[in-house]
């Protein structure tokens, strides 16, 4: 039986995309809508995100949905042919979501 590391990738790609769908669209309302509008001030978001649940919160969301978007653009890449390419692109796909989440990690504890 071949060795493989799929199925370390797995688990944030599934986990990803159901954060997403959940969380995604709060974050949209919030920031994109209620915002805007003046339901929530801007000094209140801005309150809001010095809370450590709020910063853990869109640390979950962007780590996982960056999982999620590398896992599934290296197989779409896959099933369009390259999959001679699949060992350098895992390492440039996930090498940019590990990268991403270091720095959306460093910027919400500098917040």
């Amino acid at each position: 039986m071949a060795k493989s590391n799929e199925p370390i990738w797995w688990g944030p790609f599934s986990a990803g995309g159901q954060v997403s769908a959940l969380l995604t669209p709060v974050t949209v309302l919030i920031t994109g809508l209620a915002v805007p509008a003046g339901l929530i001030s801007a000094q209140g978001l801005y309150n809001l995100l010095h809370h450590p649940l709020a910063r853990l919160y869109l640390f979950v969301l962007i780590w996982l949905s960056l999982f999620h978007g590398s896992h599934r653009t290296l197989t779409t890449l896959a099933e369009l042919g390259l999959k001679g390419m699949r060992s350098l692109l895992a390492v440039l796909c996930y090498g940019t979501a590990i990268v991403g989440t270091v720095i959306a990690a460093v910027l919400l504890i500098r917040l």
